[in-house]
């Protein structure tokens, strides 16, 4: 949603699902890390918030840059190839397995944008940055799709066993029915 707005009024409702799920995602994976695993104490919470902030930081950041790199030089070497040509980065992005791309140099990309008259390749070359921001956040919406995915099939196995129950450490060392 957030890819497609043009309105402060899409703004609003974009930002509001965003801070929804945000808001009840962080703390439902601490009470089922709490509920389910309750011997581990703060050691699993911690486990799962360092995944979650290394994740974060180790692969989110660099994965947005080069997506972003990526998909406005696309857009730019499809629209306006000479001026691609002429604001290429001389260093390739890169990130993990996926292939080296030429971005948008960043002082170009700069210049256009406080270009008071800009000329055609320099209103191409934002347009292309918009465009490419564009398409990582669509991209960057398939992470938290997914992850709806799975917190889906844990509803339905909860579901599947009787439903959902806080285990107590008493109740840890016997085995949990499993009705079939």
């Amino acid at each position: 949603m957030a890819s497609v707005m043009q309105t402060f009024t899409m703004a609003l409702v974009a930002l509001g699902v965003y801070a929804l799920g945000k808001t009840f995602f962080w703390p439902t994976m601490l009470a089922v890390v709490s509920d389910r695993f309750p011997r581990t104490g703060a050691v699993a919470m911690s486990i799962m918030g360092g995944i979650g902030m290394l994740s974060a930081g180790l692969i989110g950041g660099p994965g947005l840059g080069y997506g972003k790199d990526r998909f406005a030089a696309e857009t730019l070497q499809q629209t306006n190839p000479a001026a691609y040509a002429e604001a290429k980065a001389a260093a390739p992005s890169k990130f993990l397995f996926f292939s080296e791309v030429s971005a948008i140099d960043g002082k170009k990309l700069a210049d256009a944008k406080d270009a008071k008259e800009r000329t055609p390749a320099q209103a191409a070359i934002v347009a292309a940055d918009q465009q490419g921001d564009r398409r990582t956040l669509k991209a960057d919406s398939y992470i938290p799709g997914i992850m709806a995915l799975i917190f889906l099939g844990i509803l339905i196995y909860f579901k599947s066993i009787g439903g959902y129950r806080v285990i107590k450490i008493e109740d840890a060392a016997k085995p949990e029915p499993v009705n079939v």
